[in-house]
């Protein structure tokens, strides 16, 4: 089988699991976790390159204040528990984002735990959090418009190729496969640029239900994909 190098996933449904079981929200966030662990298991198992994980979009910010302030604190509980674990199963880690809306022990976590995973070479697990699709390509734009002022660049050699080094995920292929759960059928501002070719995969299972045989019938689904990239296929 086939298995893509670069997998994305929007893990969407944790509230509505917690609330189809009259339980408090992060409840559901935490449970979600556990998916996570699951997903990140079996990817490395399978050879995939790089998992990319959307954990906290740019709108999310516009929740309550209660939620938002709950999610760092489990966004930073989870960081320091399973750095160890990353670090034992040679997982490097890759966060993303505009991280100046965490607090200061939030990223100062996160700078840690990227430095002590930098030198593995298994999968490289990327969190998105406070990401944005449009504010990723309008990040890029600045420095690549901040290089030509600087002189290091002219505006010409500005290339599909050489602009997609500004991005967030510069050195990571493409995105292969993009995969929402929870039944919603939109891509919500998430990595506009990486997924131009992706094949998507929507799957109505809430994302705390998600494990392996929900990740294999994505996999198995993206095998059946005719994948030509813009190019006629040769008859």
């Amino acid at each position: 089988m086939n298995i893509p190098k670069h997998i994305a996933i929007i893990m969407d449904g944790n509230g509505r699991w917690a609330s189809g079981r009259s339980l408090p929200r992060i409840v559901g966030h935490q449970q979600g976790v556990k998916a996570v662990r699951t997903v990140v298991k079996a990817c490395g198992a399978m050879g995939v390159k790089t998992l990319t994980l959307f954990a906290f979009s740019s709108e999310n910010k516009n929740r309550s204040t209660e939620e938002v302030s709950l999610l760092f604190k489990l966004f930073l509980t989870v960081l320091k528990q399973e750095v160890k674990k990353l670090n034992k199963h040679n997982v490097r880690l890759k966060i993303i984002g505009d991280l100046s809306l965490f607090p200061e022990d939030v990223q100062k976590t996160a700078a840690e735990a990227q430095t002590l995973l930098d030198n593995n070479n298994g999968l490289t697990l990327v969190i998105a959090a406070n990401y944005g699709g449009q504010w990723d390509i309008v990040q890029a734009a600045r420095q690549a418009a901040q290089a030509a002022l600087n002189g290091d660049i002219k505006p010409e050699d500005i290339t599909i190729d050489s602009f997609s080094n500004y991005l967030s995920l510069a050195n990571e292929p493409m995105v292969d496969l993009l995969i929402r759960s929870s039944g919603e059928l939109r891509i919500s501002n998430f990595l506009l640029w990486d997924v131009a070719y992706s094949e998507f995969y929507f799957t109505d299972t809430l994302w705390p239900d998600f494990d392996e045989t929900e990740l294999n019938k994505a996999i198995v689904s993206f095998n059946h994909r005719d994948r030509r990239f813009g190019a006629r296929k040769e008859k």
